[in-house]
């Protein structure tokens, strides 16, 4: 079984967001990048069945060089080969265009990626990639096996959850419960080792059109100050709820 798995390259959780040339764009200065969590849980499933079963992993990202690290990261995980997209993802139909052309040439019977990256949380790619492919489509999936070219999986639903069957190829959009985080694997110096020795292909991109772009960015509103209330003054408690928070 061939599995290919959609890396993205994001921001860590906990980098402070900035935009700059009037909010147009990403300050990436000072910026760490990681793995999109997303796209970890799926990865970390794919070595499972290469453990499990015997499969070959491949990673792909669309991004420049700067993603190579996050790749090299992936590869010193458990993946085969890397596979890089040498364009700027842009565009969530732009990004599902070049992996889709990924998929077809490789010939991939299963095909992982996060349902959404936590930097733009579009979640348009999985679902197109399935699109442009051909491919049946799983989202929210929090469960999957695999027996020859039978899939079942489990996806989250509003109020549960649903228990899908399937048959490859099949393109999932995991998220955590695909595995749990106690499940994700940290990089020993063996598999950092043996990752620069991995094929990393770049490839150049396929011509597609981008669809949508971004106009402007603009931060959450800041917190205003706590108010406290004493305990005796419940008409000014509801007064400020009715009037001023509009919850009641």
């Amino acid at each position: 079984m061939k599995i290919l798995v959609c890396i993205s390259h994001v921001p860590d959780t906990t980098s402070k967001i900035n935009f700059i040339n009037g909010d147009t764009e990403f300050d990436t200065n000072g910026v760490q990048y990681v793995i999109n969590p997303n796209d970890e849980f799926g990865l970390t499933r794919a070595i499972w069945f290469k453990e499990q079963q015997g499969a070959n992993v491949t990673v792909v990202n669309v991004g420049g060089t700067d993603a190579e690290a996050t790749l090299r990261k992936a590869l010193a995980i458990g993946a085969d080969e890397a596979i890089r997209v040498n364009a700027n993802p842009t565009d969530g139909f732009f990004v599902a265009k070049q992996l889709a052309e990924v998929v077809k040439q490789g010939a991939y019977d299963l095909v992982i990626a996060g349902k959404e990256s936590l930097d733009y949380n579009g979640g348009m790619v999985p679902g197109m990639l399935a699109a442009l492919t051909g491919a049946d489509f799983v989202n929210s999936c929090i469960g999957l096996d695999i027996n020859g070219s039978s899939v079942k999986a489990v996806r989250e639903i509003d109020g549960g959850k649903e228990t899908i069957a399937a048959n490859l190829p099949l393109v999932v959009g995991g998220q955590k419960g695909i595995v749990e985080e106690k499940d994700l694997r940290i990089p020993n110096m063996r598999g950092i080792m043996t990752a620069r020795t991995k094929a990393l292909t770049i490839l150049e991109p396929v011509a597609a059109d981008n669809n949508t772009k971004a106009v402007k960015f603009e931060k959450p509103a800041a917190k205003s100050a706590v108010k406290l209330v004493s305990p005796d003054n419940l008409d000014e408690l509801i007064n400020l709820l009715h009037n001023e928070a509009k919850v009641i």
